[in-house]
């Protein structure tokens, strides 16, 4: 019999703010957490803008002597996922240290301090590598500094899929708890790349936004005058835990999970399949998954990226699957505010819609200012809209063909 499996504790460190309220409420209120690259000196990219977290200070969420030798894409983890312990007021230990299990997505590691080091090794030589270069470079570290910090001894791995590796964590985590694995996993997804070359790779794809004038209304999903995607960094982490778990302990419960559902696209490295074929594959399996009928969906948090492929075979993939119903589910891309936080950005998103299921509250698509006429779905353009939603979807599409797709639904 698989056990429910419900969200406890959440916690974002996201380009809009460090914390789930500044992070919230801002994406609400249609803020745009995009601007100019700081990082580095960006004045000879094509593209010089990024979702940048601002004022994050490892020591906030670190040991001093940890939070030196720690990357940052590790730092954030550990800060959402201490935030996200303390929301859930979950206490880890000894008794349940071993019930207790850590599972993120990531991407791209840190690909700041290869660069650094494969530097230093041209420059200086093999001596001068820093003893900590793989360790602080490689993504299970995110899981593996998780666990070291709160203690949890359960089930640990980190997922590299790409765009879809923090989708892929939150739906595995809950499949380790429905199936008796684990009594609580942290979970979510993680990155943090902007650095000279993720950013020179994506733009040689002709990936990327270049509209370096407006940096906050760079990121526009599904608008007709969407020119690539906007890199963006943080993490976003979720509590789960088995509704027995949850209610002995006399836990707040944000949203219940109640699908999960995988793919692959078997087409192209980095185009999605045509028509959206594969992704509509995914959010069938979701829903099978979880017995759900179509019809039951009220919101989607659409993968969303502001490229020209997916958001057209996004829109594609929804009518195919929801049928006449399409056109009256909102669907929402929160990328819009965010920029696209590749192997972490379905750790946010599935926050984001576990947080719109609890508050009653869809948040925009921000500069949707003209539609693409083959993007024609009702997007929520602007304005947040206060809806009862009883089930939703969260989409992850990644490169490679791999999908990943969450479906969770009000707690009763």
């Amino acid at each position: 019999m698989d056990r429910r499996v419900v969200i406890t504790g959440v916690g974002l460190v996201t380009p809009l703010g460090i914390g789930v309220k500044q992070s919230w409420e801002a994406l609400c209120a249609g803020k745009s957490g995009i601007g100019e690259i700081t990082r580095f000196d960006a004045s000879g990219f094509p593209t010089r803008i990024a979702g940048e977290v601002k004022n994050f200070n490892p020591e906030d969420f670190l040991p001093k002597k940890d939070a030196k030798r720690t990357q940052l894409f590790i730092a954030y983890a550990v800060a959402a996922a201490r935030m996200a312990i303390e929301d859930s007021r979950l206490v880890i230990n000894e008794a349940n240290a071993n019930r207790v299990g850590v599972l993120t997505g990531c991407g791209l590691g840190g690909l700041d301090i290869l660069e650094e080091n494969t530097k230093i090794l041209q420059d200086k030589g093999p001596r001068r590598v820093s003893p900590f270069f793989i360790p602080m470079m490689i993504g299970n570290m995110a899981p593996g500094m998780i666990s070291i910090q709160l203690g949890a001894k359960g089930p640990n791995a980190s997922i590299a899929t790409a765009c879809a590796a923090g989708t892929h964590a939150v739906g595995e985590a809950y499949k380790i708890i429905s199936r008796g694995a684990a009594d609580a996993m942290v979970t979510g997804g993680v990155e943090s790349v902007i650095t000279p070359t993720c950013l020179a790779g994506f733009s040689a794809l002709k990936a990327l936004s270049t509209r370096n004038d407006e940096p906050q209304k760079a990121s526009r999903p599904f608008d007709k005058d969407r020119d690539g995607f906007v890199v963006g960094e943080g993490s976003g982490i979720l509590i789960l835990e088995s509704l027995d778990h949850a209610l002995e302990r006399g836990a707040h419960i944000y949203a219940e999970i109640c699908g999960f559902g995988m793919s692959g696209d078997g087409f192209h490295m980095t185009a999605p399949a045509p028509d959206g074929e594969g992704a509509a594959r995914c959010m069938q399996a979701a829903l099978d998954d979880g017995n759900i009928p179509y019809t039951a969906i009220n919101y989607i948090n659409a993968h969303g990226t502001s490229t020209d492929l997916n958001d057209v075979y996004e829109t594609k993939a929804i009518k195919a699957v929801f049928k006449e119903k399409a056109y009256s589910i909102p669907v929402s891309s929160t990328k819009s505010m965010t920029g696209h936080l590749l192997g972490g950005a379905g750790g946010i998103e599935s926050v984001f819609t576990a947080l719109a299921i609890h508050d009653s509250i869809i948040p925009p698509t921000i500069n949707l200012d003209s539609p693409d006429k083959d993007c024609d779905l009702d997007y929520v353009p602007n304005v947040a809209r206060k809806v009862e939603l009883e089930y939703a979807m969260s989409n992850s599409f990644g490169f490679g063909g791999t999908n990943a797709c969450v479906v969770l639904k009000k707690y009763r």
